[in-house]
């Protein structure tokens, strides 16, 4: 599992500034909604408070797409048993027209054997030709003969062999697959469970309720936006530096300094930033499709289907799931991303997204949401797991 980075948050914060009276009266009434939503407690008929939907609500979805990740990897596995076991069937079939085909050349020559006395006795034989000559004609084709069979009884038993084998492996491999559906099936109740459960408590909430919860999550979406706007800057700081280190090596060793790049460290490599371009177009073009668990494309995707999708466009294989993927490159710190890099979050690595640069990322967040543009700290900074760059 690849480790974790952290970037500290910074000391200071920018607030903007408000403008009218009006305008401060609104956003003051805001606040104090928020903050009595974000405080409320349970009521005393034992209904669960708004915060606590929220965070019911985001659990329910977050372990959906762990399940999601989980069926992704029992889909693949049943895939390649599939075809694996096919082939075996197969095989099996071709070894067994085989055998027939030895069994029968081998009736043959006991067919022939007796129409032509070849189990008479030489002396016999010969008395009983019709002339000497049809004798030693017939005495050399049977010894012709003796050689293919025993040929024959070799091929067929070498056959018997190897078919008996591959109708075992084929067998093992069937109740293979058998338990690859299975886990399949219990994967896709999971989802589907999660999801459904997720749906009844948000079904529940009045008009009210679900306008204060749009108004939390704009509220998160704006802090996580200033926090990408500082990685942003950090990224930026970062580079300018490594461009003016490299500036003045150059003016000492009087040659020429590469242009610096959109992110991350100063140090571009020209093959990874075409292949990332060419991704990033296609992610761009993904904007706006749907979510749908265990989709690949091209017009819905899951998150790991996205990503696995845009390198491709690259040129650049990734595996099917977030727990393959995360390990399909190099890690790199997140003050050091790149765009076209991978994104991973949670601890169990359930989420990811494509980083295009300025701290935001284009992903297929969650069931009922569409592949978006947004700032990788949409869940918090402690959701981001490791960055990695996969080519």
């Amino acid at each position: 599992m690849a480790s974790q980075h952290r970037k500290p948050r910074s000391a200071g914060a920018r607030v903007a500034g408000i403008r009218t009276p009006a305008l401060a009266t609104a956003a003051l009434t805001s606040v104090a909604l928020l903050s009595q939503t974000a405080n409320a407690a349970p009521s005393d008929d034992g209904k669960p408070s708004l915060e606590e939907v929220e965070k019911k609500v985001d659990d329910l979805y977050r372990q959906a797409e762990s399940a999601t990740e989980k069926y992704n990897a029992a889909k693949e596995k049943t895939t390649k048993q599939r075809k694996r076991t096919d082939g075996l069937v197969d095989d099996v079939a071709q070894r067994t027209q085989k055998l027939n085909e030895a069994r029968e050349e081998l009736g043959s020559y006991a067919a022939a054997q007796y129409r032509t006395g070849a189990s008479a006795p030489d002396t016999a034989a010969f008395l009983l030709a019709d002339t000497p000559q049809d004798y030693f004609d017939q005495n050399q084709l049977m010894s012709r003969l003796t050689d293919r069979q025993k040929g024959a009884v070799d091929d067929y038993v070498t056959e018997r062999s190897a078919t008996m084998k591959q109708r075992q492996e084929a067998t093992e491999s069937l109740a293979t697959l058998t338990d690859a559906q299975n886990d399949l099936k219990i994967a896709k109740a999971a989802v589907q469970k999660k999801l459904g459960e997720a749906r009844e408590l948000l079904s529940r909430l009045t008009a009210q309720e679900k306008a204060r919860l749009a108004a939390i999550e704009k509220q998160r979406q704006e802090e996580a936006a200033r926090k990408a706007a500082e990685l942003a800057r950090q990224q930026a700081a970062e580079q300018a530096a490594a461009q003016q280190e490299s500036g003045g090596a150059s003016a000492d060793t009087g040659s020429s300094s590469t242009a610096p790049s959109p992110s991350g460290s100063g140090s571009e490599d020209p093959s990874y930033a075409t292949k990332a371009e060419k991704a990033l177009a296609f992610a761009r073009a993904q904007i706006g499709k749907p979510y749908v668990w265990g989709a690949t494309g091209p017009d819905s995707y899951d998150c790991s289907g996205l990503t696995q999708a845009v390198w491709k466009a690259a040129g650049v294989t990734l595996p099917r799931t977030t727990y393959d993927q995360v390990n399909a490159g190099t890690t790199v710190s997140l003050a050091d991303a790149r765009p076209g890099d991978l994104i991973f979050f949670y601890d169990d690595v359930s989420h990811v997204g494509v980083y295009i640069g300025n701290g935001m990322m284009i992903h297929a967040p969650k069931p009922g949401a569409y592949v978006r543009e947004e700032s990788v700290f949409y869940d918090g900074e402690s959701g981001i797991h490791s960055v990695v760059r996969p080519a």
